[in-house]
């Protein structure tokens, strides 16, 4: 396992230790009871019925036992009540115990995997399933979990049971102990090749299972799409496809699980045979007491349950160790790289940007972005132009560090970004995307989330300054409506107003505009619009656009190719001498006067 896998184990451990030990003590207790347990019928058989004389350390009893042997009977069996009675009350305070540290470890593990997955970087989640992701802080916790609460002082119980009962045996008659040993070697053999075909079969099922998990989320985030597209059948034939895989994969684990415990149970048949045989030989000859024969008939019949029990603990205990090791290799990975040494917090920012001979490339992938190199003076906004992939959105990336460029240096007050802490430059950076975030939460709590410590009045004063504390108010609820999950309840233009408002309570310095206005109906536009010049008044901007107007409201234009900056200057300049800017500007009117013209 991982360093940092053990380690969040050994912490709660630790953390637990004298439960821990107290459930060592219950374990203790449980594991002597059963073996105390058919003692009181050999006391009762060969002592009372039979008349013969006490072992040597309860002859203090002797007269008890012999005076009367009604009250002696009736004593002797009360015993197995108090046995019963303390196993069980050992067995809750052990379950209770176990399952506390269980649920404490598998809590301590879904918040370090949690925050783990949340510092890996961009690329790995653009690679990553999140189905399979989710199954990985669910599903996979919940089987480790189970191997502390469920598993793991059983497994002792029920090796300390075996164990004792062997010694117990071997101490009352040597012949009959090896009788029942000799069947062990079979068993070991076929439990650890189960154990062997259990553990990869369970790691064909998660895997599985991480697949299946992946094709859901991935089905119902696109649920709009598949029934405009009408392939609600198409998507059911699918998940069937891939359900079958882990259906015939979990049958297949069942199936050897079965198979090991039939193995115990066909050992435990001729193991009981031997002994019933040789036994009442024995017995015959006056080598064993009938007594003596009921309690070793008894723990013959008793020491195949653990054996069973580890048997079947074998199997849940691979898949517990399957889960485990998919949660350590995701703790594995490198998350993004830490902030440098001495790094400084990010306040107060003016806002002045350089790019200077910035490249970067995806992977092994050509380069995105060429040598490229601008400024944006504090309080101007920049207008980002070009075809898609020609690296505009790797700029914005850049910036907010989501990537770190490969060569070159990006400043921000003539500080190189990787100097300032992560967290703190990205609280100076407002943001709003094209494809909006909504949070399934209430409005208000999706506007805070630019600011979670924002007052209720700091969120009415984004919104209103977002043109949309009109349609908020007009709502059930107000502020406290939940909206569904990624937004589904608000219309696009509702959504990148309240994109806006959570841009405006964070009130930073700097401002990252992408595409804002795409997929706007006229009147959404008209509000949208409005809301972002109030948005951007005296702050540094970059805007990603397509919209020649919004470009044209700009300080300066950059137009990018193949991720080079093959024009820059001021919208007017450019239309004079840019060849490149005047043809979009040409093609912007042209459309525009086509669409002015009333339909016939």
């Amino acid at each position: 396992m991982q360093t940092r896998f053990r380690n969040i184990i050994t912490r709660n451990l630790t953390a637990e230790k004298w439960n821990f030990v107290l459930a060592i003590v219950c374990t203790l207790i449980i594991a002597g009871a059963d073996l105390l347990r058919p003692w009181p019928l050999k006391l009762i058989i060969d002592n009372i019925l039979l008349g013969k004389r006490l072992p040597h350390w309860l002859r203090t009893f002797e007269t008890f036992f012999s005076a009367d042997k009604t009250w002696a009977t009736v004593a002797v069996a009360s015993l197995l009540i108090a046995l019963s009675a303390i196993k069980g009350f050992s067995v809750y305070a052990q379950t209770s115990i176990t399952s506390r540290i269980g649920y404490r470890i598998a809590h301590a593990l879904r918040g370090e995997l949690f925050s783990h997955l949340q510092r890996l970087s961009l690329a790995f989640h653009k690679r990553a399933r999140a189905g399979e992701l989710l199954t990985k802080v669910t599903s996979d916790t919940n089987s480790v979990r189970d191997a502390f609460s469920e598993f793991a002082l059983t497994l002792v119980t029920e090796a300390l049971t075996l164990v004792g009962m062997v010694v117990i045996m071997l101490a009352m008659n040597l012949t009959l102990s090896l009788v029942v040993l000799a069947t062990f070697p079979v068993l070991a053999v076929i439990s650890v090749y189960r154990f062997r075909r259990i553990r990869d079969s369970a790691r064909k099922v998660r895997k599985a299972e991480g697949n299946l998990a992946s094709r859901v989320s991935e089905t119902l985030h696109a649920i709009a799409t598949v029934k405009a597209f009408g392939r609600e059948r198409y998507e059911t034939e699918r998940f069937e496809s891939e359900s079958s895989e882990t259906l015939n994969e979990s049958i297949r684990t069942a199936r050897l699980e079965a198979a090991s415990s039939r193995a115990a149970d066909i050992v435990n048949a001729i193991g009981t045979f031997a002994v019933l045989v040789f036994g009442s030989l024995q017995a015959l000859r006056g080598r064993v007491t009938p007594g003596s024969l009921l309690i070793f008939v008894s723990y013959m019949s008793s020491l195949y349950v653990p054996i069973r029990t580890l048997a079947k603990l074998s199997a849940k205990l691979s898949r517990a160790y399957v889960c485990a090791g998919r949660i350590s290799d995701t703790l594995g990975i490198e998350p993004e790289r830490e902030d440098a040494p001495g790094a400084v917090e990010a306040t107060s920012l003016r806002g002045n940007i350089s790019f200077r001979q910035v490249s970067f490339a995806y992977g092994a992938g050509q380069p995105v972005l060429r040598n490229i190199s601008f400024d944006i003076p504090a309080g101007q906004k920049i207008a980002l132009l070009g075809r898609s992939g020609a690296g505009k959105s790797t700029v914005i990336s850049l910036l907010l560090r989501l990537y770190e460029a490969q060569h070159g240096d990006i400043l921000i007050d003539r500080i190189n970004v990787k100097d300032y802490r992560r967290e703190s430059l990205r609280q100076q950076i407002g943001i709003v995307m094209q494809d909006i975030v909504m949070f399934g939460a209430t409005i208000k709590e999706n506007i805070a989330y630019g600011k979670i410590e924002a007052t209720p009045d700091e969120i009415v004063r984004a919104a209103e300054a977002a043109n949309a504390h009109e349609f908020i108010s007009k709502l059930e609820d107000g502020y406290d409506t939940v909206i569904g999950e990624r937004g589904g309840t608000l219309s696009g233009g509702q959504r990148q107003r309240i994109a806006i408002a959570r841009a405006f309570v964070r009130n930073a310095p700097i401002l990252v505009l992408d595409e804002p206005m795409t997929g706007l109906d006229v009147e959404s536009e008209e509000a949208v619009r409005d809301a972002l010049q109030r948005l951007m008044r005296s702050k540094t901007c970059l805007l990603i656009t397509h919209d020649l107007a919004s470009a044209a409201a700009a300080d300066r234009v950059l137009i990018l190719e193949h991720g080079r900056i093959v024009e820059q200057g001021k919208p007017l300049e450019l239309i004079e001498t840019g060849a490149r800017y005047r043809h979009l500007w040409d093609t912007h009117l042209t459309r525009s006067r086509t669409l002015a013209v009333p339909v016939q």
